[in-house]
């Protein structure tokens, strides 16, 4: 019978075409960061980025996220996009980290406060300088303490829990 329609063709005319927007930039993107990632890789990836996002020092996300993804050879757009990803987490951190950076020091830095940094780089900026140089050294030092730690944790958290979900989707793609 010419009019009888069998279901697989049924199925695949009711499936809508992919929008322009998806075929064009998210799915390139979605394959871009895919592309050939091992478990082990995606999750060394991921606390590369949030390392390198957390940073207590403006400017240098993108520098060392891009040096670390090419010296353990990850996907560079994928720790990039990880790594400003935590911007706005980074925004909220960095002034509690210096804060607690220039406490670090015990007596030799006094506290940072901004009506202090106003007041010391109107009259003394080489002190206004070495204030900051302490309070951005110190926090430096309690996010490379921080991550000591965290980043080990996040990867072995990540690594079994990637494991698992890339091999139920190699499971489902084998299945269609």
């Amino acid at each position: 019978m010419p009019d009888s329609v069998s279901p697989d063709s049924a199925q695949s005319v009711s499936t809508p075409p992919a929008s322009w927007w998806r075929r064009r930039l998210v799915q390139p993107l979605l394959n871009l960061l895919r592309q050939g990632l091992t478990p082990h890789q995606l999750a060394l990836t991921v606390a590369l980025g949030s390392a390198c996002g957390l940073i207590p020092l403006l400017g240098i996300t993108t520098l060392l996220a891009t040096f670390g993804a090419v010296r353990l050879r990850l996907n560079v757009a994928a720790t990039l996009l990880i790594a400003h990803l935590w911007s706005p987490v980074q925004l909220l951190l960095i002034i509690p980290l210096l804060r607690q950076g220039a406490r670090l020091w015990g007596d030799h830095a006094p506290a940072l406060t901004l009506d202090k940094l106003r007041y010391l780089f109107n009259h003394d900026w080489l002190a206004a300088l070495g204030l900051l140089w302490h309070a951005i050294a110190g926090a430096l030092l309690l996010w490379a303490g921080a991550f000591a730690v965290l980043g080990p944790v996040l990867y072995l958290i990540l690594r079994p829990v990637l494991r698992r979900v890339l091999r139920e989707s190699v499971k489902s793609q084998s299945a269609v």
